[in-house]
Protein backbone atom coordinates (compact mmCIF):
# COMPACT_ATOMS: atom_id res chain seq x y z
CA UNK A 1 0.00 0.00 0.00
CA UNK A 2 1.57 3.30 -1.08
CA UNK A 3 1.84 6.17 1.82
CA UNK A 4 -0.93 8.83 2.49
CA UNK A 5 1.29 11.54 1.21
CA UNK A 6 -1.26 14.24 3.05
CA UNK A 7 -1.14 12.15 6.60
CA UNK A 8 2.79 12.62 6.22
CA UNK A 9 2.58 16.74 5.13
CA UNK A 10 0.15 17.54 8.12
CA UNK A 11 2.38 16.12 10.08
CA UNK A 12 5.36 17.69 9.24
CA UNK A 13 2.90 20.34 9.50
CA UNK A 14 1.87 20.44 12.91
CA UNK A 15 5.29 19.27 14.20
CA UNK A 16 6.83 22.03 12.60
CA UNK A 17 4.02 24.74 14.40
CA UNK A 18 4.69 22.77 17.72
CA UNK A 19 8.69 22.65 17.01
CA UNK A 20 9.11 26.44 15.92
CA UNK A 21 6.34 27.81 18.50
CA UNK A 22 8.58 25.90 21.48
CA UNK A 23 11.76 27.44 20.27
CA UNK A 24 10.15 30.56 20.78
CA UNK A 25 11.25 30.51 24.46
CA UNK A 26 14.54 28.07 24.44
CA UNK A 27 16.64 30.59 22.98
CA UNK A 28 15.61 33.45 25.55
CA UNK A 29 15.72 30.94 28.61
CA UNK A 30 19.28 29.59 27.18
CA UNK A 31 20.28 33.33 27.05
CA UNK A 32 18.81 34.44 30.18
CA UNK A 33 20.51 31.97 32.48
CA UNK A 34 23.85 33.03 31.25
CA UNK A 35 22.93 36.66 32.03
CA UNK A 36 21.67 35.77 35.33
CA UNK A 37 25.50 33.91 35.93
CA UNK A 38 26.85 37.20 35.14
CA UNK A 39 24.58 40.22 36.98
CA UNK A 40 24.84 37.65 40.29
CA UNK A 41 28.18 37.40 39.66
CA UNK A 42 28.55 41.01 39.75
CA UNK A 43 26.27 40.71 43.12
CA UNK A 44 28.83 38.60 44.53
CA UNK A 45 32.18 40.48 43.74
CA UNK A 46 30.98 44.09 44.67
CA UNK A 47 28.42 42.81 47.32
CA UNK A 48 25.97 45.72 45.79
CA UNK A 49 22.43 45.52 46.19
CA UNK A 50 21.59 47.08 43.23
CA UNK A 51 23.19 43.88 41.31
CA UNK A 52 20.82 41.79 43.59
CA UNK A 53 17.71 43.31 42.31
CA UNK A 54 18.84 43.61 38.68
CA UNK A 55 19.04 39.47 39.26
CA UNK A 56 16.37 38.93 40.92
CA UNK A 57 14.42 41.26 38.29
CA UNK A 58 15.53 39.39 35.29
CA UNK A 59 15.01 36.37 37.46
CA UNK A 60 11.72 36.82 37.47
CA UNK A 61 11.17 36.87 33.31
CA UNK A 62 13.46 33.93 32.94
CA UNK A 63 10.85 32.09 35.76
CA UNK A 64 8.25 33.11 33.01
CA UNK A 65 9.97 32.15 29.87
CA UNK A 66 10.97 28.77 31.72
CA UNK A 67 7.82 28.18 32.77
CA UNK A 68 6.11 27.99 29.06
CA UNK A 69 8.97 26.31 27.68
CA UNK A 70 8.69 23.42 29.88
CA UNK A 71 4.80 23.37 29.27
CA UNK A 72 5.39 23.28 25.46
CA UNK A 73 8.22 21.09 25.24
CA UNK A 74 6.28 18.12 26.72
CA UNK A 75 3.99 18.35 23.64
CA UNK A 76 6.89 18.27 21.09
CA UNK A 77 7.64 14.47 23.01
CA UNK A 78 4.29 13.57 22.68
CA UNK A 79 4.11 13.79 19.38
CA UNK A 80 6.80 11.29 18.20
CA UNK A 81 4.17 8.56 19.58
CA UNK A 82 1.39 9.91 18.29
CA UNK A 83 2.22 11.32 14.91
CA UNK A 84 5.37 9.20 13.92
CA UNK A 85 5.31 6.34 15.29
CA UNK A 86 6.95 4.43 12.85
CA UNK A 87 10.11 6.36 13.00
CA UNK A 88 10.01 6.30 16.81
CA UNK A 89 10.00 2.07 16.52
CA UNK A 90 12.53 2.43 13.68
CA UNK A 91 15.07 4.87 15.27
CA UNK A 92 14.03 4.35 19.12
CA UNK A 93 17.08 2.40 19.93
CA UNK A 94 19.31 5.55 19.13
CA UNK A 95 17.49 8.19 18.89
CA UNK A 96 15.74 7.69 22.75
CA UNK A 97 19.16 7.74 24.11
CA UNK A 98 19.74 11.25 24.66
CA UNK A 99 16.23 12.12 24.53
CA UNK A 100 16.11 10.23 27.77
CA UNK A 101 19.60 11.39 28.69
CA UNK A 102 18.07 15.10 28.62
CA UNK A 103 15.11 14.00 31.03
CA UNK A 104 17.05 12.27 33.13
CA UNK A 105 20.09 14.70 33.56
CA UNK A 106 19.68 18.06 32.12
CA UNK A 107 15.66 18.60 33.41
CA UNK A 108 16.22 16.87 36.82
CA UNK A 109 19.78 19.39 37.25
CA UNK A 110 17.31 22.30 36.01
CA UNK A 111 14.11 21.38 37.96
CA UNK A 112 15.91 20.46 41.39
CA UNK A 113 18.11 24.09 41.42
CA UNK A 114 15.34 26.52 39.69
CA UNK A 115 13.40 26.59 42.85
CA UNK A 116 16.62 27.15 44.73
CA UNK A 117 17.57 29.74 42.56
CA UNK A 118 13.90 31.52 42.99
CA UNK A 119 13.40 31.13 46.83
CA UNK A 120 16.84 30.74 48.09
CA UNK A 121 18.05 34.01 48.39
CA UNK A 122 17.85 34.12 52.06
CA UNK A 123 18.49 30.91 52.94
CA UNK A 124 21.78 30.32 51.06
CA UNK A 125 25.19 32.99 51.22
CA UNK A 126 26.11 34.85 48.38
CA UNK A 127 28.62 32.53 46.90
CA UNK A 128 26.17 29.11 47.61
CA UNK A 129 22.85 30.99 45.91
CA UNK A 130 25.21 31.80 42.69
CA UNK A 131 26.45 28.26 42.33
CA UNK A 132 22.80 27.34 42.19
CA UNK A 133 22.26 30.27 39.80
CA UNK A 134 25.36 28.74 37.65
CA UNK A 135 24.04 25.19 37.72
CA UNK A 136 20.55 26.43 36.43
CA UNK A 137 22.60 27.82 33.10
CA UNK A 138 24.32 24.22 32.84
CA UNK A 139 21.10 22.45 33.38
CA UNK A 140 19.45 24.51 30.73
CA UNK A 141 22.32 24.59 28.24
CA UNK A 142 23.01 21.12 29.06
CA UNK A 143 18.95 20.10 28.11
CA UNK A 144 19.69 22.21 24.76
CA UNK A 145 23.18 19.60 24.14
CA UNK A 146 21.31 16.59 24.25
CA UNK A 147 18.34 17.53 22.22
CA UNK A 148 20.97 18.78 19.40
CA UNK A 149 22.72 15.49 19.98
CA UNK A 150 19.54 13.73 19.08
CA UNK A 151 18.32 16.11 15.99
CA UNK A 152 22.27 16.17 14.89
CA UNK A 153 21.99 12.19 14.77
CA UNK A 154 19.00 12.54 12.76
CA UNK A 155 20.92 15.31 10.03
CA UNK A 156 24.11 12.77 10.09
CA UNK A 157 23.18 9.31 11.22
CA UNK A 158 26.46 8.30 12.48
CA UNK A 159 27.43 5.65 15.64
CA UNK A 160 24.53 3.27 14.52
CA UNK A 161 23.60 0.83 11.64
CA UNK A 162 20.67 -0.87 10.29
CA UNK A 163 19.64 -4.59 11.57
CA UNK A 164 17.84 -6.70 9.25
CA UNK A 165 16.84 -9.46 11.74
CA UNK A 166 14.32 -6.82 13.90
CA UNK A 167 14.08 -4.22 10.91
CA UNK A 168 15.41 -1.25 13.38
CA UNK A 169 18.02 0.90 13.63
CA UNK A 170 19.97 0.34 16.62
CA UNK A 171 23.12 1.80 18.45
CA UNK A 172 26.54 0.74 17.70
CA UNK A 173 28.76 3.48 19.30
CA UNK A 174 27.28 6.31 21.50
CA UNK A 175 30.57 7.78 21.72
CA UNK A 176 30.43 8.72 17.65
CA UNK A 177 26.69 9.69 18.15
CA UNK A 178 27.61 11.79 21.04
CA UNK A 179 30.56 13.55 19.33
CA UNK A 180 28.83 13.59 15.87
CA UNK A 181 30.37 17.24 14.43
CA UNK A 182 27.02 18.08 12.65
CA UNK A 183 25.65 17.94 16.13
CA UNK A 184 28.22 19.39 18.18
CA UNK A 185 28.42 22.66 15.53
CA UNK A 186 24.63 22.88 15.90
CA UNK A 187 24.78 22.69 19.89
CA UNK A 188 27.31 25.91 19.45
CA UNK A 189 25.92 27.84 16.88
CA UNK A 190 22.45 27.26 18.19
CA UNK A 191 23.47 27.96 21.79
CA UNK A 192 25.03 31.29 20.79
CA UNK A 193 22.02 32.27 18.80
CA UNK A 194 20.37 31.61 22.09
CA UNK A 195 22.87 33.96 24.34
CA UNK A 196 22.27 36.56 21.47
CA UNK A 197 18.24 36.50 21.59
CA UNK A 198 18.26 36.99 25.70
CA UNK A 199 21.02 40.55 24.91
CA UNK A 200 18.52 42.12 22.96
CA UNK A 201 15.23 41.06 24.87
CA UNK A 202 17.63 42.77 27.71
CA UNK A 203 18.87 45.82 25.58
CA UNK A 204 15.54 46.44 24.37
CA UNK A 205 13.75 46.30 27.63
CA UNK A 206 17.08 48.46 29.06
CA UNK A 207 15.99 51.01 26.15
CA UNK A 208 12.57 51.21 26.91
CA UNK A 209 12.87 52.20 30.84
CA UNK A 210 15.39 54.53 29.17
CA UNK A 211 13.48 56.24 27.04
CA UNK A 212 10.60 56.59 29.87
CA UNK A 213 13.26 57.84 32.25
CA UNK A 214 12.31 54.86 34.94
CA UNK A 215 14.36 52.71 36.67
CA UNK A 216 17.75 54.42 35.10
CA UNK A 217 19.99 52.39 37.53
CA UNK A 218 18.55 48.67 35.92
CA UNK A 219 18.68 50.00 32.69
CA UNK A 220 22.09 51.15 32.90
CA UNK A 221 23.65 48.50 33.84
CA UNK A 222 21.78 46.06 32.11
CA UNK A 223 22.67 47.74 29.14
CA UNK A 224 26.22 47.30 29.54
CA UNK A 225 25.73 43.59 30.56
CA UNK A 226 23.59 43.18 27.43
CA UNK A 227 25.50 44.95 25.06
CA UNK A 228 28.69 43.61 26.30
CA UNK A 229 27.46 39.66 26.13
CA UNK A 230 25.65 40.43 23.03
CA UNK A 231 28.56 41.30 21.12
CA UNK A 232 30.72 38.66 21.53
CA UNK A 233 27.83 36.25 21.70
CA UNK A 234 26.66 37.61 18.20
CA UNK A 235 31.12 37.73 17.01
CA UNK A 236 30.72 33.73 18.48
CA UNK A 237 27.45 33.04 15.79
CA UNK A 238 28.83 34.22 12.89
CA UNK A 239 31.90 32.00 13.78
CA UNK A 240 30.24 28.78 14.78
CA UNK A 241 27.72 29.53 11.76
CA UNK A 242 30.91 29.16 9.49
CA UNK A 243 32.13 26.06 11.23
CA UNK A 244 28.35 24.59 10.63
CA UNK A 245 28.85 25.36 7.00
CA UNK A 246 32.37 23.82 6.92
CA UNK A 247 30.63 20.58 8.33
CA UNK A 248 28.10 20.52 5.55
CA UNK A 249 30.61 20.34 3.24
CA UNK A 250 31.04 16.28 4.06
CA UNK A 251 28.13 15.21 5.66
CA UNK A 252 25.45 17.32 4.30
CA UNK A 253 26.14 17.64 0.34
CA UNK A 254 22.81 18.78 -0.94
CA UNK A 255 21.71 20.86 1.89
CA UNK A 256 24.82 23.31 1.15
CA UNK A 257 24.06 22.90 -2.37
CA UNK A 258 20.62 24.35 -2.22
CA UNK A 259 21.33 27.07 0.61
CA UNK A 260 23.19 28.11 -2.27
CA UNK A 261 20.85 27.44 -5.38
CA UNK A 262 24.59 25.71 -6.95
CA UNK A 263 22.81 23.59 -9.57
CA UNK A 264 26.32 22.65 -11.29
CA UNK A 265 29.65 21.82 -9.88
CA UNK A 266 32.07 24.95 -10.01
CA UNK A 267 35.68 25.16 -10.43
CA UNK A 268 37.45 25.21 -7.43
CA UNK A 269 37.17 27.69 -5.24
CA UNK A 270 33.72 28.01 -5.93
CA UNK A 271 32.40 31.57 -5.58
CA UNK A 272 29.51 32.44 -2.79
CA UNK A 273 26.07 33.35 -4.51
CA UNK A 274 24.75 37.01 -2.39
CA UNK A 275 22.06 37.65 -3.64
CA UNK A 276 19.52 35.84 -6.60
CA UNK A 277 16.45 34.38 -7.45
CA UNK A 278 16.49 30.46 -7.40
CA UNK A 279 14.08 28.75 -10.06
CA UNK A 280 13.49 25.30 -9.24
CA UNK A 281 11.59 24.22 -12.20
CA UNK A 282 14.40 25.65 -14.53
CA UNK A 283 17.06 24.39 -12.59
CA UNK A 284 18.76 27.69 -12.37
CA UNK A 285 19.07 31.02 -10.33
CA UNK A 286 18.49 34.29 -11.89
CA UNK A 287 19.69 37.74 -11.46
CA UNK A 288 22.79 35.81 -9.15
CA UNK A 289 25.22 38.35 -7.90
CA UNK A 290 28.51 36.28 -6.27
CA UNK A 291 31.33 36.65 -4.43
CA UNK A 292 34.47 35.08 -6.37
CA UNK A 293 36.00 32.04 -4.29
CA UNK A 294 34.36 32.66 -1.20
CA UNK A 295 32.35 29.57 -0.77
CA UNK A 296 34.92 27.39 -1.47
CA UNK A 297 36.87 29.18 1.44
CA UNK A 298 34.33 28.75 3.57
CA UNK A 299 32.88 25.21 2.90
CA UNK A 300 36.25 23.66 1.94
CA UNK A 301 38.99 25.80 3.89
CA UNK A 302 40.96 25.64 1.22
CA UNK A 303 41.23 26.98 -2.62
CA UNK A 304 41.56 23.59 -4.26
CA UNK A 305 38.45 21.77 -3.32
CA UNK A 306 35.37 21.57 -5.11
CA UNK A 307 31.84 21.98 -3.69
CA UNK A 308 29.63 19.89 -5.28
CA UNK A 309 26.72 21.26 -7.45
CA UNK A 310 22.99 19.82 -7.39
CA UNK A 311 22.34 18.33 -10.50
CA UNK A 312 25.88 16.34 -9.90
CA UNK A 313 24.63 15.40 -6.18
CA UNK A 314 21.02 13.96 -8.49
CA UNK A 315 23.08 11.66 -10.59
CA UNK A 316 24.87 10.53 -7.30
CA UNK A 317 21.21 9.93 -5.37
CA UNK A 318 20.40 7.80 -8.71
CA UNK A 319 23.38 5.36 -8.52
CA UNK A 320 22.50 5.13 -4.90
CA UNK A 321 18.67 4.22 -5.37
CA UNK A 322 20.11 1.40 -7.83
CA UNK A 323 22.17 -0.20 -4.95
CA UNK A 324 19.66 0.78 -2.56
CA UNK A 325 17.47 -1.56 -4.77
CA UNK A 326 19.86 -4.23 -4.68
CA UNK A 327 20.33 -3.90 -0.73
CA UNK A 328 15.94 -4.30 -0.57
CA UNK A 329 15.90 -7.15 -2.60
CA UNK A 330 18.26 -9.18 -0.32
CA UNK A 331 16.55 -7.94 2.96
CA UNK A 332 12.83 -9.30 1.60
CA UNK A 333 15.19 -13.14 1.10
CA UNK A 334 16.77 -12.88 4.28
CA UNK A 335 13.03 -12.08 6.02
CA UNK A 336 12.43 -15.00 3.93
CA UNK A 337 14.66 -17.01 5.02
CA UNK A 338 17.17 -15.92 7.49
CA UNK A 339 19.81 -18.33 7.10
CA UNK A 340 20.38 -17.18 3.42
CA UNK A 341 24.10 -16.45 3.48
CA UNK A 342 24.09 -15.04 -0.09
CA UNK A 343 21.17 -12.51 0.91
CA UNK A 344 23.29 -11.85 4.36
CA UNK A 345 26.42 -11.03 1.90
CA UNK A 346 24.56 -9.23 -0.50
CA UNK A 347 22.88 -6.73 1.69
CA UNK A 348 25.94 -6.65 3.94
CA UNK A 349 27.58 -5.28 0.75
CA UNK A 350 24.46 -2.41 -0.57
CA UNK A 351 23.11 -1.70 3.26
CA UNK A 352 24.41 1.89 3.36
CA UNK A 353 22.00 2.51 0.18
CA UNK A 354 18.81 0.90 1.49
CA UNK A 355 17.55 4.24 2.98
CA UNK A 356 17.57 5.69 -1.49
CA UNK A 357 15.65 2.65 -2.62
CA UNK A 358 12.95 3.51 0.09
CA UNK A 359 12.40 6.57 -1.36
CA UNK A 360 11.26 4.79 -4.14
CA UNK A 361 7.58 3.34 -1.97
CA UNK A 362 6.57 6.96 -2.64
CA UNK A 363 5.67 5.79 -5.36
CA UNK A 364 5.53 1.95 -5.81
CA UNK A 365 5.14 -0.88 -3.57
CA UNK A 366 8.07 -3.21 -4.35
CA UNK A 367 11.19 -0.73 -5.12
CA UNK A 368 12.60 -3.92 -7.11
CA UNK A 369 9.79 -3.06 -9.59
CA UNK A 370 10.37 0.84 -10.11
CA UNK A 371 11.44 1.55 -13.77
CA UNK A 372 14.16 3.90 -15.09
CA UNK A 373 11.59 7.29 -14.87
CA UNK A 374 10.54 6.40 -11.52
CA UNK A 375 14.32 6.32 -9.96
CA UNK A 376 15.08 9.23 -11.79
CA UNK A 377 12.08 11.05 -10.83
CA UNK A 378 12.54 9.54 -6.98
CA UNK A 379 16.82 10.94 -7.31
CA UNK A 380 15.30 14.76 -7.80
CA UNK A 381 13.01 14.06 -4.66
CA UNK A 382 16.65 14.15 -2.67
CA UNK A 383 16.37 17.87 -4.01
CA UNK A 384 14.65 20.08 -0.95
CA UNK A 385 13.01 23.59 -1.56
CA UNK A 386 16.14 25.29 -3.03
CA UNK A 387 14.41 29.11 -2.87
CA UNK A 388 13.23 28.08 0.91
CA UNK A 389 16.55 27.19 1.84
CA UNK A 390 18.31 29.87 -0.32
CA UNK A 391 16.38 33.06 1.11
CA UNK A 392 15.64 31.29 4.62
CA UNK A 393 19.76 31.67 4.84
CA UNK A 394 20.10 34.99 3.75
CA UNK A 395 17.48 36.15 5.92
CA UNK A 396 19.59 34.50 9.35
CA UNK A 397 22.82 35.66 8.05
CA UNK A 398 21.88 39.13 7.54
CA UNK A 399 20.16 39.73 10.48
CA UNK A 400 23.06 38.16 12.41
CA UNK A 401 25.34 40.66 11.27
CA UNK A 402 22.93 43.64 12.11
CA UNK A 403 22.79 42.25 15.74
CA UNK A 404 26.71 42.92 15.62
CA UNK A 405 26.32 46.15 14.33
CA UNK A 406 23.16 46.60 17.02
CA UNK A 407 25.32 45.67 20.11
CA UNK A 408 28.65 47.49 18.86
CA UNK A 409 26.91 50.93 18.73
CA UNK A 410 24.99 49.88 22.43
CA UNK A 411 28.48 49.10 23.64
CA UNK A 412 29.93 52.31 22.26
CA UNK A 413 27.10 54.70 23.68
CA UNK A 414 26.88 53.31 26.88
CA UNK A 415 30.35 52.63 27.77
CA UNK A 416 32.01 55.59 26.14
CA UNK A 417 29.38 58.39 25.80
CA UNK A 418 27.10 57.07 29.15
CA UNK A 419 23.75 58.39 27.74
CA UNK A 420 22.52 56.81 24.38
CA UNK A 421 21.08 58.84 21.80
CA UNK A 422 17.15 58.65 21.57
CA UNK A 423 17.37 57.21 18.37
CA UNK A 424 19.47 54.17 19.33
CA UNK A 425 17.14 53.33 22.16
CA UNK A 426 14.54 53.47 19.65
CA UNK A 427 16.03 50.80 17.66
CA UNK A 428 17.19 48.48 20.49
CA UNK A 429 13.55 48.48 20.96
CA UNK A 430 12.31 47.64 17.49
CA UNK A 431 14.83 45.63 17.13
CA UNK A 432 13.67 42.58 19.57
CA UNK A 433 12.13 40.33 17.65
CA UNK A 434 14.87 39.97 15.10
CA UNK A 435 16.95 37.53 16.46
CA UNK A 436 13.80 35.16 16.97
CA UNK A 437 13.32 35.75 13.49
CA UNK A 438 16.75 35.10 12.46
CA UNK A 439 16.75 31.97 14.76
CA UNK A 440 13.24 30.53 13.12
CA UNK A 441 14.83 30.99 9.43
CA UNK A 442 17.97 28.88 10.88
CA UNK A 443 15.42 25.64 12.06
CA UNK A 444 13.55 26.09 8.94
CA UNK A 445 16.54 25.73 7.39
CA UNK A 446 18.32 22.74 9.12
CA UNK A 447 14.09 20.50 8.41
CA UNK A 448 13.33 22.03 5.54
CA UNK A 449 16.93 21.51 4.19
CA UNK A 450 17.45 18.15 4.85
CA UNK A 451 14.16 16.61 3.60
CA UNK A 452 12.91 14.47 1.85
CA UNK A 453 14.42 12.58 4.65
CA UNK A 454 13.68 12.15 8.23
CA UNK A 455 17.06 10.44 8.98
CA UNK A 456 19.34 11.54 6.40
CA UNK A 457 20.27 8.86 3.69
CA UNK A 458 18.26 6.58 6.35
CA UNK A 459 14.91 6.94 6.35
CA UNK A 460 11.96 8.75 3.94
CA UNK A 461 9.95 11.46 5.90
CA UNK A 462 6.69 9.76 4.37
CA UNK A 463 7.27 6.21 5.55
CA UNK A 464 8.04 7.79 9.30
CA UNK A 465 4.23 8.79 9.89
CA UNK A 466 1.77 6.91 12.58
CA UNK A 467 -1.52 5.22 10.80
CA UNK A 468 -3.44 8.32 11.58
CA UNK A 469 -6.17 9.84 8.95
CA UNK A 470 -5.81 13.03 8.02
CA UNK A 471 -9.23 14.55 9.81
CA UNK A 472 -7.98 13.23 13.13
CA UNK A 473 -4.19 15.95 12.57
CA UNK A 474 -6.41 18.18 11.72
CA UNK A 475 -8.10 18.09 14.59
CA UNK A 476 -5.41 17.66 17.02
CA UNK A 477 -3.31 20.77 14.83
CA UNK A 478 -6.52 22.72 15.97
CA UNK A 479 -5.91 21.88 19.50
CA UNK A 480 -2.22 22.64 19.86
CA UNK A 481 -2.96 25.90 17.87
CA UNK A 482 -5.82 26.94 20.30
CA UNK A 483 -3.96 25.81 23.31
CA UNK A 484 -0.72 27.74 22.09
CA UNK A 485 -2.27 30.54 21.49
CA UNK A 486 -3.71 30.79 25.07
CA UNK A 487 -0.44 29.99 26.40
CA UNK A 488 0.80 33.06 24.49
CA UNK A 489 -1.61 35.47 25.61
CA UNK A 490 -0.26 34.63 29.15
CA UNK A 491 2.84 34.76 28.77
CA UNK A 492 2.99 38.31 26.92
CA UNK A 493 0.61 39.51 29.22
CA UNK A 494 2.78 38.10 32.50
CA UNK A 495 5.93 39.48 30.68
CA UNK A 496 4.60 42.71 30.35
CA UNK A 497 3.06 43.47 33.71
CA UNK A 498 6.15 42.37 35.42
CA UNK A 499 8.23 45.13 32.98
CA UNK A 500 5.86 47.39 33.35
CA UNK A 501 6.01 47.06 37.63
CA UNK A 502 9.58 47.12 37.10
CA UNK A 503 11.69 46.14 40.03
CA UNK A 504 9.98 47.88 42.49
CA UNK A 505 12.43 49.92 44.12
CA UNK A 506 14.30 53.13 44.87
CA UNK A 507 17.25 52.01 44.50
CA UNK A 508 17.16 52.47 40.52
CA UNK A 509 16.84 55.67 40.79
CA UNK A 510 20.31 57.33 40.65
CA UNK A 511 20.36 60.46 42.10
CA UNK A 512 22.96 61.58 39.84
CA UNK A 513 20.89 61.37 36.17
CA UNK A 514 19.31 64.07 36.50
CA UNK A 515 17.93 63.30 32.52
CA UNK A 516 15.36 66.06 30.53
CA UNK A 517 11.81 64.82 30.31
CA UNK A 518 11.26 61.87 28.81
CA UNK A 519 10.06 62.15 25.37
CA UNK A 520 6.61 59.86 23.94
CA UNK A 521 7.83 56.09 23.95
CA UNK A 522 6.34 53.42 22.52
CA UNK A 523 3.99 51.65 24.62
CA UNK A 524 4.31 48.54 25.14
CA UNK A 525 0.78 46.85 25.02
CA UNK A 526 0.48 48.62 21.48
Amino acid sequence: MLPDLQVADLSRWQFALTAMYHFLFVPLTLGLSMILVITEGAYVMTRKEVWKRITKFWGTLFGINFALGVATGITMEFQFGMNWSYYSQYVGDVFGAPLAIEGLMAFFLEATFVGLMFFGWDKLSRPAHWMVTCLVAIGTNFSALWILIANGWMQFPVGSEFNPDTMRMELTNFMDVMFNPVAQAKFVHTVSAGYVTAAVFVLGISSWYMLKRRHLGLARRSMVVASSFGLLSAFSVVVLGDESGYTLTDNQKMKLAALEAMWETEPAPAPLTLIGIPDQGARETHFEIQAPALLGLIATRSLDREVAGIIPLVEKAEERIRLGILAYGALQRIQANPVDATARAEFDQHKGHLGFALLLKRYVENPATADDDLIRKAAWDTVPSVPMAFFTFRVMAGLGFAMILLFALGFYFINLKRKPPDWFLRVALFAMPLPWIAIQCGWVLAETGRQPWIIDSVLPTFMGVSSLTASQIIITMVGFTLLYGALAVIEVKLMLKAIKAGPGTRIFADPDERLPAAPVAPALDA
